[in-house]
């Protein structure tokens, strides 16, 4: 292929896009890939999660601190980023998808897929994406923002290609790959926990890997490991510009970066669709495309 290669990544929230491959993101960036995230929701009904700017003032103009802390991380990955214009669902507490508790009327998760999916259709169709990467069929975790996300991706990678779909978007396009994110499988937080306790620090994921539920461990489904660690000061860096969703004092930095470059320095996927050849395991999102 001699084009220039071009890739979308599809996120629920402002702040998912720098906590689920970023790395990835900056490295192909760094590469001479387009990058465009399509970003589903503004993250209205998204809590503060910094104590430092828990506010009333932040609480009240949640919606334009948001954006302007997407503009940043934007800024600091290199990337494009598309709102598709719909409006965060919240998380209730005790919300499943099989729960009587209800969303907001005129929340995302309530949209009928086809609705939710014509934006996506219409972007993938006019930026002509080459792989698209999204959540799995959980989410990633069982918010209904992350659920739909993967609805729409799915439905989207391949109506876009179908000339019969969506006709008034245009001329059909379909992607080649579509991966999953891949980011907690038990061998990589078994990496950090151990590779933590080995430098005498203590370790965050204790609890974690002593009283998860492991049995449905996604790891061994983890078909492409990127090679990335580079890239993760800039990633953090995306990061910490969501200023009101990341405690910078907070989990998420609690492993030291040599200490994460040495320990696991891939980020990881999942290819769920192809309509390329390609060798498994891959070390590259465009194996079979460049």
């Amino acid at each position: 292929m001699t084009e220039q290669l071009r890739l979308m990544c599809v996120h629920a929230h402002p702040d998912d896009e720098s906590s689920k491959g970023a790395a990835a993101m900056a490295r192909y960036v760094n590469e001479g890939v387009d990058v465009l995230v399509a970003t589903c929701t503004g993250g209205e009904r998204g809590s503060v999660l910094n104590k430092k700017l828990d506010r009333p003032e932040v609480w009240r103009d949640i919606t334009q601190i948001r954006a302007k802390e997407m503009e940043r991380a934007r800024e600091i990955l290199g990337v494009k980023q598309a709102w598709l214009g719909f409006v965060d669902s919240g998380l209730p507490d005790g919300w499943l998808p099989d729960s009587d508790i209800p969303l907001p009327e005129d929340c995302f998760y309530l949209e009928p897929l086809e609705v939710a999916a014509a934006p996506l259709v219409r972007l993938i169709r006019q930026f002509r994406p080459h792989v698209v990467t999204t959540y799995d069929e959980d989410g990633g975790y069982p918010h209904p923002d992350h659920l739909k996300t993967h609805q729409i991706t799915m439905e989207a990678f391949d109506a876009a290609g179908d000339p019969d779909r969506y006709r008034e978007f245009g001329e059909a396009w379909q992607p080649s790959k579509l991966y999953y994110n891949m980011s907690f499988g038990r061998a990589r937080i078994t990496a950090l926990h151990e590779a933590l306790l080995a430098e005498g620090l203590e370790s965050p994921y204790a609890d974690w890997l002593t009283n998860r539920d492991w049995t449905e461990d996604k790891g061994p489904r983890v078909t492409t490991r990127v090679e990335c660690a580079d890239f993760f000061p800039v990633r953090d860096d995306a990061l910490r510009a969501h200023a009101t969703q990341i405690d910078p004092e907070g989990w998420w930095f609690q492993v030291p970066l040599e200490l994460q470059q040495k320990a696991w320095p891939t980020e990881d996927f999942e290819l769920v669709k192809s309509h390329v050849e390609t060798t498994m395991p891959e070390e590259d999102l465009f194996a079979g495309l460049r």
